[in-house]
């Protein structure tokens, strides 16, 4: 049950970023008034693509803590 809700927690996370909108509002105006918005969208990728880097960080500190507690109640049950 827990391994399926931490599952289903990562993968909306995962898919998450692929809406959002990344860019300040005064990027997002100065690149807007250009006619071509593939700089625009290179921009929101970029941004996107740095901020996944703390949630991996910060989810593999968890999941360490996570299994080494997990690790000390399984040995405290056996002695």
């Amino acid at each position: 049950m827990m391994k399926t809700r931490f599952l289903l927690i990562f993968l909306l996370l995962m898919l998450l970023p692929g809406f959002a909108e990344a860019q300040c509002a005064m990027c997002r105006a100065v690149l807007e008034s250009d006619a071509d918005q593939s700089a625009a969208k290179g921009i929101n990728d970029g941004i996107l693509y740095l901020m996944v880097f703390p949630y991996l960080l910060i989810g593999g500190v968890g999941y360490f803590i996570y299994r080494s507690r997990r690790k000390a109640k399984r040995e405290e049950q056996v002695s």
